[in-house]
């Protein structure tokens, strides 16, 4: 191959890879269009409430790190918290569990592999390493059974 060929395929190969790069950045937001999911973070429960349009009221004062994963379509939702606090016993009671989530977070418990859970409404909570996990919708019998009902 002479010099002048390869000089024009090394220049063909990085105009095909500048071309790439925008479709791979547009790779996440095709996959959550696709998806029908959202993800979300905030440091604190101040900015959830404040910045989440959704409700989660068995989530602590305390609650830090916080990680949802949701449906843009209706209501299955995932939400994972670093907290030191216990569940509010107004809120929450552990029941037998009957549900499992339907969007699944990152470094969150297998559900699979327990036994019981604190049913808080409309939310079905496990303990986690370092604080909570939870996830909506629930099974009508976890609902039933919330002192939040």
């Amino acid at each position: 191959m002479t010099s002048s060929r390869i000089l024009h395929l090394t220049a063909a190969a990085s105009v095909a890879a500048l071309l790439l790069l925008p479709s791979l950045a547009g790779c996440a937001a095709a996959e959550a269009a696709l998806q029908q999911e959202a993800s979300h973070e905030f440091a604190t429960h101040d900015e959830l409430v404040k910045g989440w349009k959704r409700e989660a009221p068995w989530v602590p004062a305390d609650a830090e790190s916080i990680r949802i994963r949701e449906s843009l379509a209706g209501e299955p939702a995932s939400l994972a918290v670093v907290s030191e606090s216990d569940l509010a016993t107004d809120l929450c009671a552990e029941v037998e569990r009957k549900s499992a989530p339907t969007i699944v977070l990152e470094k969150t418990p297998d559900v699979y592999k327990i036994d019981r859970v604190f049913a808080c409404g409309d939310w079905a909570v496990v303990e986690t390493d370092d604080g909570w996990y939870g996830w909506t919708p629930v099974h009508p019998d976890e609902r039933a059974a919330s002192p939040a009902g």
